[in-house]
């Protein structure tokens, strides 16, 4: 099963900047921002009044009333993603070996609207009122139940729950389960919704978001050195992986190739990265090997980048340790600044972001980087984006608890 290959044949997403890859897409090489104020709920009272909202996002386009009201907004932004990304490979409905069909979302936090609601009408109402509901909406993998329901697939189904790596670790998962021959295809990719009071004010508690409350398209500056946190957003990026021959016998469109996995623990500290990043740098440098690739084979670098003063810092000296002198060369970008950080579910948006800039031989830019940190010393594609010819691009995706993902996409030649 060794010469099994992994193909992208279809992809969605929600994010801030719109309700499709197209908007995703355009939204970032045009250097526009996400981020505003809170409209889901009255942030006033909060240290942080603003955020990445998925604000054009209407479940009715997507999924039955009924339906959705048995879903959390991260089940529901996961299941609009899956039917774009399904409907966008061209794969029948039935057209398959259901029992060799499976489905891998990461989230980092699951349905937290669902929690704070039903908490909030214990205490209001008693135990007697909490709904029926509450646990399959809130389960962290309701989002892939759901999808598993939707579309017959019958093979592995699972959710990975690694943080901020959540869809960089699901999509590891993904790839290892078609290479050993489980599965032919897969869907897969994160999402969350942890733009929520509750999720809002625990994270401001941690002191780890932007206060930039004056200017929130400003707030997300990613290697900038007045970056003061990362941005909480919200959102959704799945993916359908192919077996290649099973993709090319059914006639595929095929976007890319995932040719490389690294997934390592930092095994330090709880939340905050190793200082040298030295865990990420494993990561990397797992998934160079696993796709057979020298460093200087990788020509460009969605980085982890969420502008935190020292995440910034660490994912940089990861970098130099893995690339060493072609660091230099190797345009580093991050999406976030424009999206702000989608938790679990940015690995697979970034993921996104990846195959496009394969597409289009375009650099998606890290918007705000003004002023840069003088430790933050590499190409990071500042504030426009750039043309450029990219062969291969490495997505990194690292977490809470130590985790660390990274995943490599190359052109089909």
């Amino acid at each position: 099963m060794a010469d099994r290959r992994v193909v992208i044949t279809g992809m969605g997403a929600v994010t801030p900047l719109g309700a499709s890859v197209t908007e995703f897409w355009d939204g970032l090489i045009s250097s526009r921002s996400g981020i505003a104020t809170v409209t889901r709920f009255d942030a006033s009272p909060f240290d942080v009044h603003f955020g990445g909202e998925c604000r054009t996002f209407d479940p009715a386009r997507f999924i039955e009333h009924r339906a959705a009201k048995r879903m959390d907004r991260f089940a529901q932004l996961a299941m609009a993603s899956a039917k774009m990304a399904f409907e966008d490979c061209g794969l029948p409905r039935g057209g398959f070996d259901a029992t060799r069909a499976g489905v891998v979302v990461g989230t980092g936090i699951g349905g937290l609207t669902e929690l704070e609601d039903q908490h909030l009408r214990l205490l209001e109402k008693g135990p007697s009122k909490v709904s029926a509901f509450t646990i399959p909406k809130l389960m962290a993998n309701a989002a892939a139940g759901h999808i598993s329901i939707e579309f017959g697939f019958q093979g592995m189904n699972t959710a990975v729950a690694t943080a901020c790596a959540s869809a960089g670790n699901a999509m590891a998962d993904a790839v290892m389960a078609i290479r050993r021959g489980q599965l032919d295809v897969v869907i897969t990719g994160g999402s969350e919704a942890a733009l929520t009071p509750l999720g809002l004010a625990a994270f401001a508690a941690m002191k780890a978001l932007s206060t930039r409350n004056d200017n929130p398209a400003a707030a997300s500056r990613p290697f900038d050195k007045d970056r003061d946190g990362f941005v909480l957003g919200e959102g959704a990026g799945i993916l359908i992986f192919e077996e290649l021959e099973y993709a090319r016998r059914r006639g595929a469109r095929m976007y890319a190739e995932v040719i490389g996995v690294g997934t390592t623990a930092d095994a330090g500290d709880m939340v905050q990265p190793d200082p040298g990043g030295a865990g990420a740098a494993r990561a990397m440098q797992a998934a160079l090997s696993d796709a057979r690739l020298n460093a200087d084979e990788i020509h460009y670098i969605n980085a982890h980048g969420t502008s935190t003063p020292l995440g910034d810092v660490a994912e940089t000296r990861a970098v130099k340790a893995v690339f060493g002198a072609a660091a230099a060369r190797i345009p580093v970008s991050s999406t976030k600044s424009a999206t702000g950080h989608l938790l679990g579910a940015s690995g697979g948006i970034e993921a996104i972001a990846c195959v496009k800039t394969l597409q289009h031989n375009t650099l998606p830019p890290t918007i705000n980087l003004d002023h840069p940190d003088p430790e933050c010393d590499l190409d990071y594609v500042p504030r426009h984006a750039r043309d450029a010819r990219v062969h291969c691009a490495m997505s990194n995706s690292f977490g809470f608890g130590g985790h660390n993902a990274c995943v490599i996409f190359r052109k089909l030649s």
